[in-house]
């Protein structure tokens, strides 16, 4: 397993463990140099996504991967976790239909789970 393929099973292990809906994986790499995946997913309340945000960062800190920043958690509509190779969004469902990123990089391949 490669360092990015380990960094995204712990990302979405985090999301999960915390009941995320809707996760998909976008491999950005070739359409730009911010990062080459985003993980993508969705949360209920403002609870549960800073849950899922707190087990995503105890997931990859436990792994050896660091957070360079994150940014959203205290209004937790969306937080933005930024593992510079991947890059963790998570949404309340209102802002991730307004923001729509899987349109917006739909240049970028969809992975499959």
């Amino acid at each position: 397993m490669s360092v990015i393929e380990s960094m995204i099973k712990n990302a979405v292990e985090g999301l999960e463990d915390k009941k995320g809906e809707d996760i998909k994986i976008i491999d950005i790499s070739d359409v730009s140099p911010i990062s080459d995946f985003f993980v993508l997913a969705s949360g209920s309340n403002r609870s549960q996504i800073q849950a899922m945000a707190d087990s995503v960062e105890e997931k990859m800190h436990k792994a050896g991967f660091s957070l360079k920043q994150v940014e959203g958690y205290d209004g937790a509509n969306w937080i933005l976790m930024d593992f510079v190779d991947i890059v963790v969004h998570i949404f309340d469902r209102e802002s991730r239909n307004f923001y729509d990123l899987e349109r917006i990089w739909k240049d970028g391949k969809l992975i499959e789970l």
